[in-house]
Order: C-alpha cells, then sequence, then structure tokens
C-alpha cells in the first residue's frame, strides 16, 4: 500500500514549507491521520535543517501492515522520538529501549515523517495507545515533554516524601511539578521570574524560590533531586549548593552549549549528574495510565496544524511567551 501525504518541513533559510511525502506501508507499519502535535523546544534545532518537524504526534489508525497485532484501525495512537527499535539489543532487552543501538529517531532517520503532517507511517510497536479520559491535546505534550520529565520518577530512585528540586517553569517544568506533586515528593521550584510563583504553587508546588544570579541561597533547603527542566543550561554553582550531599542533578535540557562545571563539590560531596530523554515504551504507558489516575495534563496553547500556525507557535516559543506547551490541532 502507498500513501502520499502533507507535511510541514524545516529549510535552510528558517521557514517552515509544506511539501509532500510518499511511503510504501511496511509490513509492521501503521499509517495514521494526525489530529494532534506538540511543538518541542528540540524543533528549534532542527528548522534549518529540511526535515520534517514535530515528534509529539496522536492521532487515528488509518491502516495497517499484514504482520501488525499491537494495533488497529480506528486505534487512538500517539508517538515521540523514537521511530523504531530493534527488540534485539541489549537495551531493548533490559526494558531501555529508549537507548536501543539500532533505533530509529527524529532528527537523525526518517526525514521525511514527523508530527507535523496530516499523516504519518510509523512502526505499531512504537505506537502507543492514548486511555480513555486524556484528551488528544493533553496527550500530544506527553509523548517527549511529559516522557522526558516522568523518567527520573521512575527510573532513578526518586521516592514518595523526597525534596525535589524543579529548575524552570515551562513545557517541561510545570509538568515535572505535577507528576513530583503526585507522587508524593515535596516539590522545590526553582525559577527566574517571580511571575511563575502562583503557577507553580497551583501545579503542586511546595517551595517556590526566585534563582537569579546574585539571588541569596542561605535559607533554602537542599534537595535530594534535582531536575534542570529550563531552556539553557544553568550556572552549576550555583545548582550544587542547593542539591543535598550523595543527590542527584538530572540533566534534562537539549543544549550544545558546555557551561563549567565545579568538580570539586560534586566529588567532595558526592553528587552525581545523570542525562535523561525521553523514556522506555513501557514507561510512556505508566506515565499515560498515571496521568488519567490523577488528572495530570499540560497547560497548552493551540494553533492550526499548517504552514502558519506552525509558524506562529513557534515564534511564541522562541520569545518566551508559551504557556505552556504548543499544540497544534488538524483542521
Amino acid at each position: 500500500m502507498s500513501v502520499t501525504f502533507t507535511v510541514q518541513r524545516g529549510s535552510q533559510s528558517g521557514k517552515v514549507v509544506q511539501g509532500t511525502s510518499s511511503r510504501q506501508l511496511g509490513r509492521n507499519e501503521a499509517y495514521l491521520k494526525i489530529t494532534h502535535s506538540g511543538l518541542c523546544g528540540t524543533d528549534e534545532h532542527y528548522l534549518h535543517n529540511g526535515i520534517v518537524l514535530g515528534h509529539e504526534g496522536v492521532g487515528i489508525v488509518e491502516a495497517v501492515g499484514p504482520d501488525v497485532t499491537t494495533v488497529k484501525v480506528g486505534d487512538r495512537v500517539g508517538f515521540g522520538w523514537v521511530h523504531k527499535t530493534c527488540g534485539r539489543c541489549q537495551y531493548c532487552l533490559t526494558g531501555l529501549d529508549t537507548y536501543c543501538e539500532n533505533k530509529t529517531e527524529f532528527g537523525i532517520h526518517d526525514h521525511d515523517v514527523g508530527s507535523f503532517a496530516s499523516h504519518a507511517v510509523w512502526d505499531a510497536d512504537a505506537l502507543h495507545k492514548i486511555p480513555d479520559g486524556l484528551d488528544s491535546a493533553h496527550a500530544a505534550p506527553l509523548m517527549c515533554g511529559g516522557a522526558t520529565v516522568w523518567t527520573p520518577f521512575a527510573l532513578y530512585g526518586i521516592r514518595p516524601t523526597d525534596r525535589v528540586g524543579i529548575v524552570g517553569v515551562g513545557g517541561l517544568g510545570h509538568l515535572a511539578i505535577q507528576f513530583g506533586a503526585k507522587m508524593g515528593c515535596k516539590v522545590v521550584v526553582f525559577s527566574s521570574s517571580e511571575s511563575k510563583r502562583e503557577d507553580a504553587m497551583k501545579l503542586g508546588a511546595s517551595e517556590f524560590h526566585v534563582l537569579h544570579a546574585d539571588s541569596p541561597l542561605e535559607g533554602i533547603e537542599p534537595v535530594r533531586h534535582m531536575l534542570l527542566c529550563g531552556n539553557a543550561q544553568p550556572d552549576y554553582s550555583r545548582i550544587i549548593p542547593l542539591t543535598a550531599s550523595a543527590g542527584k542533578i538530572y540533566n534534562l535540557i537539549v543544549s550544545f552549549d558546555a557551561p563549567p562545571m565545579p568538580m570539586l563539590p560534586l566529588m567532595a560531596r558526592g553528587i552525581s549528574i545523570q542525562g535523561s530523554a525521553g523514556a522506555p515504551r513501557a514507561e510512556i504507558r505508566k506515565m499515560l495510565d498515571f496521568a488519567v489516575q490523577h488528572g495530570i495534563k499540560p497547560t497548552i496553547m493551540t494553533w492550526p496544524l499548517n504552514t502558519q500556525g506552525v509558524e506562529d507557535a513557534m515564534k511564541v516559543l522562541r520569545e518566551g511567551k508559551m504557556r505552556y506547551r504548543g499544540v497544534l490541532v488538524a483542521e
């Protein structure tokens, strides 16, 4: 079965350009109509590369290949950064398929498919059924943003009652606050802006502190786990004193910066840094169920899923005015 569909690509000039993609439906692939797509800051990094943009998709399955057993026509499904995993490497076999040695992923492979499109062809095993009770517009940002902040809570030993720091109240941070609060953690928010205080407290924060270059750190009880959720690497000389001895800093920021790292306090106080991005398939499905059970949803702004809508949404994101995740909605 051959299919052709409309896509929104980046370009060398940085303008979003509408085009078409054609694919032959593979034996274990599904063809889905995209109804909603989240907008992630990472899309900005690929804006000049000429690839189909978007990696937070939700849609309805319209056709499946002959070997597909995990989804069926009519299912409401989502997909994220990873297009396909091998199922055979050491990471796939131990439940860490997001690190699959042979994976196909956004930005590196399959440049002609993405979530900024009318349809997508996707490996069926990399699709996630959206549970009842979760609106598609709210499910889309969970495919990458939600998955990214879920992983530290799910895989790296964060426990109820732990003090968990969230640096940045944005697309990632506002979801991390909700997950942490619903898991019973004491969520301590650090933001460069006092204007985010009310939102952070409503989302479930226990404490809120304004953190900028000259703000005092005295009197703030250090946190056991510190999640970096901003749009740029922080000043680690100010983050480390806010992290408890034997604590952990989780870098969730997609950045090409190489900030200086004060190694002596890390060593002397036993603080470690954990990188993380996305989530294994099993964890994404647990996250979706948890979101339904606890009423967790992103705060969103919406635009039409077309060229102008993508341009307008990315402009708002670029200007720092997004509250807090952009969602593109098919017309």
